[in-house]
């Protein structure tokens, strides 16, 4: 049994007990609406838990990428690279002439 299911059983028996003891503790005190909400959240519980671990967890391929794989993958990083350092360029660039045409409007005045 993996930590996450035994976590979730944790989970589960807490909730349990807690509505429990709340149903127990409202009628007590004659808070028969209180109550009713902790029933009406153990039932729901009851009815919704089997259907939790109804799907099985996928497993997870183990193989390695294969170096064709790998190659596109590194095609792509590469790609991107050059298309944000033309960016990059750009801006620079454009900088320049922002920087160019307040120095020439400060010489004008």
């Amino acid at each position: 049994m993996i930590l996450r299911s035994k976590l979730w059983r944790v989970a589960g028996a807490a909730f349990f007990l807690i509505n429990l003891g709340g149903t127990v503790w409202a009628v007590a005190n004659g808070e028969w609406t209180h109550a009713a909400v902790h029933v009406g959240l153990l039932i729901g519980a009851y009815v919704a838990w089997p259907f939790a671990f109804r799907t099985p967890p996928e497993d997870l391929p183990d193989e390695q990428l294969d170096d064709e794989r790998v190659a596109y993958l590194q095609q792509s990083v590469d790609a991107i690279a050059l298309e944000v350092e033309r960016i990059g360029e750009g801006q620079r660039f454009n900088d320049e002439l922002r920087a160019e045409r307040v120095e020439n409007s400060a010489r004008e005045r």
